[in-house]
């Protein structure tokens, strides 16, 4: 196990992987972001989204974002990476604002090249910690 930043979140992303239609692995992003960089929030997101659906067989340019802004069902710090042909699911995260930053979790398929979309995210700039499904 790769060093963790935050042994709560981590657990907490672990039992949300556990088995279930699908494989599931994730990534807690941890920026130094706050709640009044909404735009930079988005863009990271969307960043991060394409790396998780270029390492996943996706066509980034061929996916789009849908938030919890457009849907009642959803919390409004809740997004997910669809494909526009189908709706077929990428990738969903959520954004938690803790202790004045936000750390954003990512779910998506375990057939995804896990270690590359974190070496990926990290070129990005931000610390990341992956968690591997069972």
């Amino acid at each position: 196990m790769e060093d963790v930043l935050d042994e709560d979140l981590y657990r907490r992303t672990k039992q949300l992987l556990e088995p279930g239609e699908i494989q599931l692995n994730g990534a807690v992003v941890h920026t130094d972001l706050g709640s009044d960089e909404e735009t930079e929030m988005h863009q990271a997101t969307v960043d991060v989204g394409e790396i998780i659906a270029e390492h996943g067989d996706f066509d980034p340019t061929n996916t789009f974002v849908y938030s919890g802004t457009d849907d009642t069902d959803f919390a409004s710090n809740q997004h997910q990476g669809l494909t526009l042909d189908d709706e077929e699911f990428v990738w969903e995260c959520q954004q938690l604002l803790r202790e004045g930053t936000f750390d954003v979790v990512f779910y998506y398929e375990a057939s995804a090249d896990q270690q590359a979309i974190l070496e990926d995210i990290r070129d990005l700039g931000f610390d990341v910690t992956g968690v591997e499904g069972e």
